[in-house]
């Protein structure tokens, strides 16, 4: 294992192959930081924060543990270091180990077996497919491994080692020792691997494949290339050409299941949809941290799910707010599209307002979302409603026309973990709009992450001057989604981002996208 090699997609892949045997398998996945959860993580260390619809704010893998298997999951899946640290702590202050001195072995280990044996009770899946965060021999991992050893002494395990196999220029060959080194460390703690799932820039060779199955005491067909396949979403079925989907099911006790060839067949076209399109697009996503592209993951995907179903070339230019403040708005020429998506404060955002202000002067569609929104309001307010200064109150506190500003149930919270407008909401669209055109129904939901909101006191005064107000939560108070009344200009409020799946784009985004490809090029 290594920290950032990709095993959400392995994990993701599996449960994708589990599905198309009729399998109903669930994720957990572990993560060794003493968080609670992912909330109050930044993005440029962690990546993006992944909300879920019951409010969690978890690891980004679930995102793609929801992309691939089209489900909604929920946040008890999400096991960190810091929520079993904070159990057994209460539980020992409650005196449940009265007499005992409380250790890593067996009482931290206990707690892990428990929370995934309740998981498996209340749940009851086929399969529970279970991904350990960071790097063997990481002292943050090292009780979560023991206590998989421990699983595995009373229930059947399959473990599947994924490593990293380069290639070094100056040689011309792959290398295995860091995978043999890898397995090594594995044995050491009592694991044996049942499958080795070798990264690289390039497909396995054979001679590096015989390497590490002699070195791994497996047979061959049991070493798996991963390498790189241009989209994440060809993996499951080039796992499946090698023969894993086979092996993984037998030694799960399954081969009476057969694999349904009509579900892997629907796989493929879709996946085949992002890398056959016809037309190019460019959209230019104008961000406070996209030195680091998995902290707007799953906006990306998003897109590639868009433009999948438009069969359009999606060409993404990653644009840093910071580079288009002032007038310096090269950066933004050739779009055809700009998205501006969420963030927390005052960094970049007069790039992000003139980001708004270029697409909007110049007819190009533009998509909002959360952070996006209210810059795209704080814009129309200066140059259309005439309110000089206007602002949001998290970027300027002294503001005249605080026409962003914080929500009345945020004010007087002391903890920030947890504490923001979280998960899933309703909010009801009004008929003749690009959001009713893009949903097809008059109520909605969609996941949100915010504490700022559009202040009320400026609806009439956006509204008089021709912003639309096309969303709002289903007693009125909350605006959720506002639009341009000239061209596609559009900001939500909420994250459609992400609920969207390759099998069920999010609709703004297709509606997005479709926008900008009838404004490009033929």
């Amino acid at each position: 294992m290594l920290s950032g090699l990709g095993k959400g997609g392995v994990t993701s892949s599996i449960l994708k192959i589990l599905s198309f045997y009729n399998c109903r398998a669930l994720p957990i996945k572990f993560d060794g930081y003493l968080n609670y959860d992912c909330g109050t993580m930044n993005p440029y260390r962690h990546g993006e924060v992944f909300v879920l619809d019951d409010k969690s704010e978890v690891d980004m893998d679930f995102g793609m543990y929801e992309r691939f298997s089209n489900t909604d999951l929920t946040g008890k899946l999400s096991i960190t270091g810091g929520k079993l640290f904070s159990r057994v702590i209460a539980k020992e202050r409650r005196g449940d180990y009265l007499g005992e001195d409380v250790q890593i072995i067996p009482h931290l280990t206990n707690e892990i077996l428990d929370t995934i044996k309740r998981i498996a009770k209340s749940e009851r899946p086929d399969v529970l497919v279970i991904e350990v965060g960071g790097t063997v021999g990481d002292i943050e991992n090292s009780y979560f491994i023991e206590a998989m050893r421990q699983l595995s002494l009373n229930d059947d395990v399959v473990f599947i080692n994924l490593t990293y196999v380069p290639k070094i220029d100056v040689v011309g060959e792959q290398k295995t020792k860091p995978a043999q080194i890898g397995v090594r460390s594995l044995m050491q703690l009592g694991i044996r691997p049942s499958f080795i799932l070798c990264r690289s820039e390039e497909p396995l060779g054979e001679k590096a494949r015989e390497k590490i199955a002699l070195y791994s005491s497996i047979r061959k067909e049991r070493v798996i290339d991963d390498s790189d396949r241009g989209t994440v979403y060809h993996l499951p079925a080039h796992l499946i050409e090698q023969g894993f989907d086979r092996l993984l099911v037998g030694d799960l006790g399954l081969g009476g299941r057969r694999l349904d060839r009509r579900k892997l067949a629907k796989w493929k076209g879709l996946v085949d949809s992002i890398s056959s399109p016809k037309k190019a697009v460019n959209i230019a996503i104008v961000g406070k941290y996209t030195d680091l592209k998995d902290s707007y993951v799953s906006v990306k995907e998003a897109l590639v799910h868009a433009a999948a179903k438009s069969r359009v070339n999606l060409r993404i230019n990653w644009v840093e707010s910071t580079a288009v403040e002032g007038s310096s708005t090269s950066a933004l020429e050739g779009a055809d599209g700009i998205l501006v998506p969420g963030g927390f404060g005052s960094r970049g955002i007069e790039g992000m307002v003139n980001a708004a202000r270029f697409a909007r002067v110049r007819g190009i569609p533009y998509l909002g979302i959360c952070l996006g929104m209210q810059v795209m309001v704080i814009e129309y307010a200066r140059d259309v409603c005439g309110l000089k200064g206007a602002n949001s109150s998290e970027f300027d506190s002294k503001t005249r026309h605080n026409v962003i500003d914080i929500m009345e149930t945020q004010r007087d919270l002391k903890e920030k973990g947890g504490s923001m407008r979280l998960g899933a909401w309703t909010a009801k669209l009004r008929k003749g709009t690009h959001a009713y055109s893009a949903y097809r129904r008059a109520a909605i939901s969609e996941r949100h992450r915010h504490r700022y909101e559009v202040n009320n006191r400026y609806r009439n005064a956006l509204e008089r001057n021709g912003m639309v107000i096309s969303g709002t939560t289903p007693d009125n108070h909350i605006v959720e989604i506002v639009e341009w009344s000239d061209g596609f200009g559009i900001g939500t409020q909420a994250h459609p981002e992400l609920k969207s799946r390759l099998e069920r784009p999010a609709p703004l985004f297709v509606e997005f996208v479709k926008h900008a490809s009838e404004r490009a090029p033929s």
